[in-house]
């Protein structure tokens, strides 16, 4: 009876041996792939914004800039900022040169994903394109808001009446 109790434990043993760990030829590896694409970097800002005067300046916020960078990459990107001339139509017409347009960014913008991201504190003319906020330091999507506040300093001999300019943000 001991010979037959223990040929039975050894049968299971070899049993539970097999069906724990099957034979590697009997394994099928699978290799698996994906492909995460990558999107594109935007920049966004009001259609308009009014400005205030006070004084020989008219000044204001421009809110919200948004930078969306959906290249899921490691590249940093410069936002810029453009000005035109201000001009005041018929009957009177004049016109305040781009050149009396600064731009700055003095707060820290706002941001999600990885990124380290810095605005211009001291405002900067933008008479022609000139960079306002830089992110770096860039792993994968991320975003950055903040306000572009903008100042119109006014000429001594300014004309009343209403005066249109365009700001232009670009992002590359």
């Amino acid at each position: 009876m001991r010979k037959s109790l223990f040929a039975t434990v050894a049968a299971a043993g070899a049993l539970a041996v097999a069906v724990i760990s099957p034979a590697v030829s009997n394994a099928a590896d699978t290799v698996l792939t994906f492909t995460v694409l990558g999107g594109a970097l935007n920049i966004t800002a009001p259609a308009s914004q009014a400005l205030t005067v006070t004084g020989d300046v008219a000044s204001g916020g421009i809110t919200p800039v948004v930078v969306s960078d959906q290249r899921r990459g490691i590249n940093g990107w410069t936002a810029s900022a453009f000005s035109t001339d201000f001009e005041k139509p018929s009957p009177d017409p004049a016109t305040i040169p781009a050149s009396a347009v600064t731009y700055s960014a003095p707060l820290l913008p706002a941001r999600t994903g990885i990124s380290t991201v810095a605005g211009v504190l001291v405002p900067q003319t933008i008479d022609s394109t000139t960079a306002v906020v830089v992110a770096t330091a860039v792993i994968g999507a991320n975003t950055a808001t903040w306000t572009g506040t903008v100042e119109v300093e006014l000429p001594s001999d300014v004309v009343a009446g209403t005066y249109t300019g365009t700001v232009t943000h670009s992002v590359a």
